[in-house]
């Protein structure tokens, strides 16, 4: 606005800013000095705009904010940012008050930068008008009441501008217990994050005098304080007059649960001192009011916690996905390569009889082989992973399957030097296991291979006891399990890469990996099979050089009968 407007704006005393929606029209200088003064209520309010101009010295004819203080820092912060603002106050003239809201704009001079008047246009909420001679306690109640929700109002937009300024939610959380406690001048000042799967919350963030004792990480049970648990169940401040845990000292407490939508996902726990006032309506409606701007924040601050970790869960599998296919490409090529050269040879007449060419085909049929065994990984990768992975349960005989699996890996143990043993329980009778026979002989063969792969000397020893404790599976009820263990003398895994190798497109260690080939992915294929039979897969190492042990379990068909007692007692 600009100042040579201002005999025009001065000159609008007719009430054609009631047009507007004025019923208060004044000019100020940055010291709060009325330049101009004119009200549409002036005669039924008692006002005398002439004197409220002229005499502003007196008392009796001032009119003036009650929160003088923060009304010029309002000023002062108009003149400063040149910003128009809206401002929501209480003004005290002789024994009345009044609530206004005002637009508060300054005036720009023509030859300076900056302003010294601020122009103000406004409306009246609500008076507080009185008749009586003797109202001076009265209308310092109603002083201080006017300056307190003033405050309060302050402490709630404070709260707000410090939440939304971060999605940290410890931040968030320390930030508010701070503000509450130093505003309200509390004893002590607690928030504690709220599941509904939970019977106990926990004290997250807390603000205390120096003489209070810390309550921070202590668990509440929610049941036991009844104020905790009303304030949830109704989403509406509770004044909680005997708290029960020994640090609340007994002291009157407000307890406000902090929602989102409807739900809530925290509590603030105010401490109020055993002299405390009564709490107004009022106070009661800003702690709400502070305590939804709070679930709010708790709720987008979670929100996007969420979604940082499932960008870098994304981000990892993806590296994960490039190292594997990297690998896998190396992998196809290496057999497809092998095919090619030797089928070339044979074609081009490179065999100087028919012993070498038979030779050229052998080495290409095993290169063949060996590229099926890798596709066949990935398709039961994309099979296990699109859930369409399709099983055969049935009786299966151990005994007949650990024949067929060890007619096939003896030989390849033996050929690299290694011993190869194979022990089952002794028992009067076969042990039957409830499983699919081909997918059973596969996480064999899987843990197999990797045992005699990664063993340079010793051996393998496979063992098997009997769990005699009953488990349900698909709606079928099993007298125990089986549990098969697959242990070498080979190079091991170090402690903190063991949590590596059951995921998917993820290698303990991609130089191993080149040294002895492979896809890295025999660990993961075993486990998803074994727990879509029932069962689960674990391993086992002491370290790099020290071996290592896979086990898995599965349903035990029918209860065997154990020859010895002893081998019982052991299994169990």
């Amino acid at each position: 606005m600009l100042s040579e407007n201002l005999e025009d704006i001065t000159s609008k005393t007719n009430g054609s800013w009631a047009h507007l929606g004025a019923e208060l029209v004044y000019m100020q200088d940055s010291t709060g000095r009325y330049l101009t003064f004119w009200c549409q209520h002036s005669e039924s309010l008692g006002f005398d705009p002439k004197q409220i101009v002229e005499d502003q010295s007196s008392k009796e004819y001032a009119f003036t904010p009650v929160d003088k203080g923060a009304y010029m820092e309002k000023l002062q912060r108009i003149f400063t940012t040149l910003i128009p603002q809206k401002y929501q106050c209480w003004f005290c003239y002789g024994q009345q008050l009044f609530e206004l809201e005002l637009v508060i704009s300054p005036i720009m001079p023509p030859k300076a930068y900056t302003p010294t008047t601020v122009f103000v246009m406004g409306r009246l909420l609500q008076a507080a008008v009185s008749k009586e001679e003797n109202l001076t306690s009265q209308i310092s109640v109603e002083l201080d009441s006017a300056i307190s929700s003033q405050r309060h109002h302050k402490l709630i937009n404070q709260i707000t501008r410090n939440i939304r300024r971060t999605l940290d939610l410890d931040i968030i959380w320390q930030q508010t217990v701070d503000s509450l406690g130093e505003a309200l001048q509390l004893k002590r000042c607690i928030i504690c994050p709220y599941q509904s799967s939970h019977t106990k919350v926990q004290v997250i963030a807390e603000y205390r005098q120096p003489s209070v004792s810390s309550m921070l990480g202590l668990e509440i049970d929610i049941a036991s304080e009844p104020g905790f648990a009303q304030a949830l169940a109704t989403l509406q401040p509770i004044l909680a007059k005997n708290p029960q845990h020994p640090q609340f000292d007994q002291q009157r407490m407000l307890v406000v649960a902090t929602c989102h939508q409807d739900q809530p996902n925290g509590l603030i726990a105010l401490s109020l001192g055993k002299k405390c006032c009564a709490i107004s309506a009022e106070e009661l409606a800003i702690a709400k009011d502070v305590a939804d701007q709070l679930g709010t924040a708790i709720a987008h601050a979670t929100l996007y916690k969420e979604l940082e970790q499932a960008r870098q869960q994304a981000e990892q599998a993806t590296r994960r996905i490039r190292e594997f296919l990297a690998n896998v490409t190396h992998e196809l090529r290496t057999p497809l390569n092998g095919i090619i050269g030797f089928l070339k040879l044979i074609l081009e007449g490179m065999a100087d009889d028919p012993e070498e060419q038979r030779q050229f085909l052998e080495e290409a049929h095993k290169s063949s082989l060996y590229l099926l065994d890798i596709i066949n990984d990935m398709l039961d990768i994309a099979r296990i992973e699109a859930g369409k992975m399709e099983l055969e349960l049935r009786s299966v005989m151990l005994d007949e399957l650990f024949s067929d699996i060890e007619s096939f890996m003896r030989p390849q143990a033996e050929g690299r030097n290694l011993s190869f043993q194979m022990n089952m329980p002794v028992t009067s009778d076969e042990i039957i296991v409830y499983g699919d026979y081909q997918r059973l002989k596969q996480v064999m063969l899987n843990l197999l291979s990797n045992a005699i792969k990664f063993t340079h000397e010793g051996g393998i020893t496979v063992t098997t006891d009997v769990v005699r404790k009953k488990v349900t599976f698909q709606d079928q009820q099993f007298p125990g399990m089986v549990r098969v263990r697959v242990a070498d003398t080979g190079i091991g895994v170090s402690l903190d890469k063991q949590d590596k190798l059951f995921q998917l497109f993820s290698q303990v260690d991609s130089s191993r990996t080149r040294q002895y080939g492979g896809t890295g992915l025999g660990l993961a294929i075993s486990q998803k099979l074994v727990e879509a039979m029932g069962g689960e897969v674990n391993f086992y190492s002491l370290g790099e050089g020290l071996g290592s042990t896979v086990t898995f379990t599965v349903p035990l068909y029918q209860q065997p009968v154990m020859v010895s007692s002893s081998d019982s007692d052991s299994q169990a």
